[in-house]
């Protein structure tokens, strides 16, 4: 995986990295309810029915990062923006890139709508191009910018946190 080598390189080199960010699926949005599944279901009691949102995610341990981006990104558009921290044994907690950077200690997080859990055609022939929300994929990239450029303006960390 290169996300694996990249993380590697980065701690091998001592390389300040202030937070990765994973982007996994973020331009497919529904406003039907029921549209929006979770790993646990008990999260249904904080978070909405309806695909129409983005979430990020992150471990326990990365409470400040994780809302330090959501409040960067909420108000960016009118996309609304959700967060969870969750223990590794969630069910998707960890299912992209980000999870590279946590073995080295830095924090990482995933910004998604959430794939499999909203995206019912995820990975099988159906799952095409002209199923995607262009407008609201656009308006999530905005709130991403505003993160970034956010973050940019902070100091760095140590290496490694």
């Amino acid at each position: 995986m290169g996300s694996a080598r990249h993380a590697k390189l980065l701690h091998d080199q001592k390389v300040n990295v202030k937070c990765m960010i994973a982007l996994e699926m973020i331009g497919y949005f529904s406003s039907e309810p029921g549209s929006q599944l979770y790993p646990i279901p008990v999260l249904r009691i904080f978070y909405p029915s309806k695909g129409n949102s983005i979430a990020i995610v992150g471990r326990l341990d990365q409470r400040k990062i994780v809302r330090k981006i959501k409040r960067l990104m909420k108000g960016a558009t009118d996309v609304p923006v959700y967060s969870v921290n969750a223990p590794l044994m969630v069910t998707g907690i960890d299912y992209s890139d980000h999870r590279s950077y946590w073995k080295y200690g830095y924090d990482a997080v995933m910004i998604t709508d959430t794939a499999v859990y909203r995206n019912f055609q995820y990975h099988t022939p159906n799952d095409t191009a002209d199923r995607l929300n262009y407008e609201l994929m656009a308006k999530t990239v905005v709130q991403i910018f505003e993160a970034v450029k956010g973050l940019a303006s902070e100091n760095l960390p140590d290496a490694g946190n």
